[in-house]
């Protein structure tokens, strides 16, 4: 059974290649790309893990993880934040608002299925190299 992970990002190239490299490894991925409606469209698709973009049209990531921290049913949702936005304030904030773990833009492929490998359980959860930036490294 594969597992299921919810890609909230707007940038079409970020959504083919990480798309492409988790369909790959077995995860059922669905895209969402307005930040206003990204809520409402994780709690609908019910997925295991969601890979949140900070800049997003309507709602930042950074806002959706906030409300998705609140609601009943994704409070505890594992949420890899994938940004470009790399400096340390942005990895504070996520990492206060209960962010997973933290990855910046470029990545590398490894690294993202490593990651969601460890948060989401599918296979061995491997363990989360600086890479991966896990929040609880």
């Amino acid at each position: 059974m594969s597992k299921r992970v919810m890609l909230v990002e707007d940038e079409p190239n970020i959504i083919e290649a990480v798309r492409f490299i988790l369909s790959r490894d077995g995860w059922d991925v669905s895209v969402h790309s307005d930040g206003a409606s990204a809520v409402e469209a994780v709690t609908r698709a019910a997925p295991d893990v969601v890979i949140l973009d900070a800049m997003l049209p309507g709602k930042t990531g950074y806002d959706i993880l906030r409300d998705l921290r609140a609601a009943e049913g994704t409070a505890d949702l594992p949420v890899l934040m994938l940004t470009a936005k790399g400096q340390p304030k942005d990895r504070a904030l996520a990492e206060s608002l209960g962010a997973s773990a933290f990855m910046t833009k470029p990545f590398s492929n490894a690294a993202v299925i490593e990651c969601l490998r460890g948060l989401g359980g599918a296979g061995e959860a491997a363990e989360q190299t600086p890479q991966s930036a896990g929040l609880n490294d």
